[in-house]
């Protein structure tokens, strides 16, 4: 498995750190990944510390020296930006001579790993915050995914529909879509899927939720996709897989724990909503 971004180890170092390092990491984190590649001195500036506090703040996170959280933070960004076809004589060589059932076992173990770190790792204020928003009837819910992921803002969206009122999905149509987030106000919740290669619409997007006071939930992989600065909410997973494409198994399995949480959540209420659409399918002859 690909280690875990640097951003994730400052995260869960919050809690440990001395005060002057916080606000290093927290200068790091605001500006994710490219405050990084500053001086240590602009850094120091910035965060109102000493060099020396930001040096410590770098060995805290296991590094021998800032050249060497330098070089790995531009490793990480190599991989951030992959494509399949960058991964792909990676994969070739991970699969190369392995029999049917070696292929299997290696996903298994594979798989296995990537969810459990995924749902170890999502943070709860996140998950609480994601189960806020989806579950206030108040608000309005809008989905949009990106060359893959759209199947599952719409696996999302349909059990959403089946719970409760005012979903919908970003249309595809020019006119339609400029319509819809034209009138985006701040009762709306725009949900987000991007991952590696991030697509520059979401951002955009993205920023016109929050320009409109609406509330951003981002779902996107361990690199955290450049929507996730306008979030107020990201859930982050894990994307290793055997193949040179992104696994999308822990993310799937994050949505349906969602799903099962708004259940909890809605009561009652989902349970008539639910009802009477079973209701209206029969009557109509869908079902």
């Amino acid at each position: 498995m690909v280690p875990s971004p640097i951003a994730d180890d400052i995260r869960r170092k919050l809690g440990i750190l001395a005060p002057a390092e916080r606000k290093v990491a927290r200068i790091l984190l605001a500006s994710y990944p490219s405050a990084g590649f500053e001086t240590v001195a602009t850094i120091a500036e910035r965060a109102n510390v000493s060099a020396p506090t930001v040096l410590r703040f770098v060995a805290r996170l296991g590094y021998t020296s800032f050249p060497d959280f330098q070089a790995a933070l531009r490793k990480e960004l190599d991989d951030r930006s992959a494509s399949p076809i960058s991964l792909y004589e990676t994969a070739a060589d991970s699969a190369h001579g392995q029999s049917t059932d070696g292929l299997v076992a290696y996903s298994s173990t594979l798989f296995t790993k990537a969810l459990t770190h995924t749902l170890t790792d999502i943070p709860r204020h996140d998950f609480a915050g994601a189960l806020a928003l989806l579950s206030d009837p108040r608000r309005r819910v809008t989905l949009v995914g990106g060359r893959f992921t759209h199947l599952l803002a719409r696996y999302l969206g349909l059990h959403l529909m089946q719970l409760r009122d005012d979903i919908r999905f970003l249309p595809d149509r020019d006119v339609e879509r400029t319509s819809l987030l034209a009138a985006l106000t701040k009762r709306d919740v725009l949900v987000i899927f991007d991952y590696r290669r991030y697509e520059n619409d979401k951002l955009a997007i993205a920023q016109l939720a929050k320009d409109s006071g609406g509330k951003v939930i981002v779902f996107t992989d361990m690199w955290l996709s450049p929507t996730s600065t306008h979030a107020d909410v990201v859930l982050s997973h894990r994307v290793d897989t055997p193949s040179p494409y992104d696994s999308l198994v822990p993310t799937l399995a994050v949505v349906e724990t969602l799903v099962a949480a708004l259940v909890t959540a809605l009561g009652d209420g989902a349970h008539r909503h639910m009802k009477q659409g079973e209701e209206t399918a029969r009557r109509v002859e869908l079902v």
